[in-house]
């Protein structure tokens, strides 16, 4: 429903307020020679509920606005044809404005050419019915005498015409005019609506896409922290255990490795303090994939005594996103083989063709697939590869080894 209060065009609803006020001061005026016979009282009456009518419109159901419009236009035309109302015209400008607000704009034309219609046609009948005489409903005494008919002269009568179709002429002028300012008017409140609602859609948006980006913020941090701090402490772990066994047998290599260990320790503690800014600054820009790898390698190979063989075919280095997924991936994969695997051989491709395809092999003891929960290393795996449009495979079985290959599409995404 439309009301004074959520009206959506406010200068209309008093404009509406301003005709019915002029047409009850018409009604008012009473005495006087009329041509047209009428009943002040009912035309009155009629206004008043005119106005009470715009006082809630309907919007929604169908029914209830061609109810609604039908009952308007009901009083408008039987008070013009039965009563004398006198400013009929200009309740008819109300009747095309409620029209407007409450259909849409492709039947504003219809509407329009009926009304104007029908008060050509109200005018025509009355022209026509009683311009022939005037009519005098009071006489100057203070006893009202019975109504006298009498004869109009014929250039009254053409005056009369001129100035009633001119009337009607008007009308459709203002009932043109008024159509598309409305349309243009509740299209500009339209588009200013659908505009705040896309607004606020839109920061709704902002915000879901910041509590996304602050988790894959906090999912990237863990990653990093257990891929690089995790892998060190598990270097660290093992030379301690190495050295431990060797502390005995060879003392000299034992004091390598713990020399090794204090430097490793040394790294972890200059990582935890700048942590923050290693992750800002990631270390693996300014390096090449084949100086980490090599890297990775001696390192592995310093804690387990076994040097995997790799193979890198690259024609160019991969782009920093590429180069990272695959530098952590390798790294979280030769961190399961220290901790579980037992292996004593490990095979690593680093393939570039249409696509790129990373492959880590080794002959440890392998794991049941199934009946493993992911870790937080294979679920930072699958991220990764995830996040970049590629696949992850992982074949493995009891006593079988693990082969992990990870695909990317070529050129990235």
């Amino acid at each position: 429903m439309l009301t004074p209060r959520n009206h959506p065009l406010k200068f209309l609803l008093y404009f509406e307020w301003i005709l019915l006020t002029i047409a009850l001061i018409a009604e008012l005026s009473i005495g006087g020679v009329r041509w047209v016979p009428r009943e002040p009282f009912l035309n009155m009456l009629c206004i008043v509920m005119v106005g009470l009518l715009g006082l809630r419109i309907p919007t929604q159901q169908v029914g209830a606005k061609v109810g609604y419009l039908l009952l308007n236009a009901g009083l408008i035309v039987l008070s013009s044809l039965l009563s004398g109302l006198q400013f009929f015209p200009l309740l008819f400008v109300i009747f095309v404005i409620r029209c407007c607000l409450i259909f849409e704009s492709k039947y504003h034309l219809a509407i329009i050419s009926t009304t104007f219609l029908t008060a050509f046609s109200i005018q025509i009948y009355r022209l026509l019915i009683f311009l022939p005489f005037r009519y005098t409903n009071f006489s100057i005494a203070a006893r009202p005498r019975p109504l006298v008919a009498t004869r109009i002269p014929e250039f009254a009568i053409s005056r009369l015409w001129l100035i009633s179709m001119s009337g009607i002429v008007l009308l459709g002028l203002a009932l043109v005019f008024l159509s598309p300012m409305i349309s243009a008017v509740l299209a500009e409140r339209k588009s200013r609506e659908e505009l705040a609602i896309a607004h606020e859609q839109l920061r709704k948006y902002a915000l879901k896409i910041e509590d996304v980006a602050t988790l894959q913020e906090r999912n990237r941090i863990a990653r990093e922290i257990h891929d690089s701090l995790g892998h060190t402490l598990t270097a660290f772990n093992l030379h301690l255990e190495a050295a431990i066994r060797l502390l005995d047998s060879d003392p000299q290599e034992a004091k390598d490795l713990l020399l090794e260990a204090k430097q490793l320790s040394a790294k972890t503690l200059q990582d935890v303090r700048s942590s923050v800014s290693t992750l800002r600054s990631d270390p693996l820009k300014n390096q090449p994939l084949a100086a980490l790898l090599q890297e990775l390698m001696e390192g592995f190979q310093r804690s387990t005594q076994i040097l995997p063989k790799i193979e890198v075919t690259l024609p160019h280095d991969l782009p920093y996103p590429l180069k990272t997924s695959t530098y952590r991936i390798i790294q979280e994969a030769l961190t399961n083989i220290q901790k579980y695997a037992n292996a004593t051989t490990v095979q690593i491709d680093v393939v570039l063709q249409d696509r790129l395809v990373v492959k880590i092999q080794d002959n440890g003891r392998g794991f049941v697939r199934s009946q493993t929960t992911s870790g937080f290393g294979l679920k930072g795996m699958e991220e990764r590869v995830s996040a970049l449009g590629g696949t992850l495979d992982i074949l493995t079985a009891p006593g079988q080894g693990c082969q992990i290959t990870a695909t990317f599409p070529w050129p990235p995404t």
